[in-house]
């Protein structure tokens, strides 16, 4: 997307935060003098974001918040070709680049042209139970099956372009993009992965078995999943914000999806940085 292209702007805004909420009423008197045709309301509730609503029918999505908040609005973009900038009201914050004194510069300069685009892989998921879809979603981060927490130890049967990898005995399996790999998968013990890889990273959580470790694979590959326990209480979640039970023998089929969630990245930026920053390495 050019800069000639960008003639619309929305807002999204981490729930129950009143600075994240005046700052946003202050971005939204700010844009409405800028040169473009439609400044969206912001969203302000949860309930407003999984509803969707205008801010997503926007050419640039600003969000106020943290990961939780970025993830929420990539699953709400659906199909669109988005460009979103993340302005730091989180914890940790992965995903929001930009601190909140340097929010004006940088949509000064995305106005401009002047601005880079992280491309990031999501993943597209049906739920299946016979030859019935219950279920589908997308997902930037993750895609877990884990159990309840009195459920006893659940197997997963993993296959990869209906190649047979392993039945896994653990509390749960972890599919990750390389975004979600600083996630749920790096607190189970799997790898981070740069961003630009084009791979997922399949963690168990918790193996029964020691030498099941996690395993990375190509994205490009088609990842089936099999509940092969019939224990109560396990559950399929997305993004770690959608879930649904699944029942012994349901399935799960993961893809590369077509969309990509545009990051707006700042000038000279250094993954690395960000890890050791994040991560506190060295300290």
């Amino acid at each position: 997307m050019t800069q000639a292209q960008i003639k619309s702007v929305g807002i999204v805004v981490k729930p129950n935060n009143a600075d994240a909420r005046n700052t946003a009423e202050e971005l939204f008197s700010w844009l409405k003098t800028r040169d473009l045709e439609n400044v969206r309301e912001p969203i302000f509730t949860g309930k407003e974001l999984d509803a969707g609503g205008e801010a997503m029918d926007a050419d640039l999505i600003v969000v106020l918040g943290g990961d939780g908040t970025m993830i929420a609005t990539a699953r709400m973009i659906g199909n669109r070709e988005v460009l979103v900038i993340g302005i730091n009201y989180g914890g940790l914050g992965y995903l929001t680049d930009f601190r909140i004194e340097e929010m004006h510069t940088a949509l000064e300069a995305i106005f401009d042209g002047n601005f880079e685009v992280d491309r990031r892989e999501m993943l597209d998921v049906e739920h299946r139970r016979g030859d019935e879809i219950l279920a589908t979603g997308r997902v930037l981060n993750d895609v877990v099956v884990n159990k309840a927490a009195l459920a006893r130890i659940i197997e997963i049967e993993v296959r990869l372009n209906d190649l047979f990898v392993n039945s896994f005995r653990a509390d749960g399996l972890i599919v990750a993009t390389p975004t979600g790999s600083t996630a749920y998968n790096l607190s189970a013990g799997g790898p981070i992965v740069y961003p630009s890889m084009n791979a997922v990273v399949l963690t168990p959580i918790c193996p029964f078995t020691l030498t099941n470790r996690p395993i990375v694979v190509p994205d490009r590959a088609e990842i089936e999943l099999k509940l092969l326990s019939e224990n109560e209480g396990v559950v399929l979640t997305l993004d770690g914000q959608t879930g649904f039970p699944l029942l012994g023998s349901d399935t799960v089929l993961i893809r590369k999806s077509e969309t990509t969630f545009n990051l707006v990245q700042p000038p000279n930026r250094n993954y690395f940085d960000v890890l050791r920053n994040k991560l506190k390495w060295g300290r």
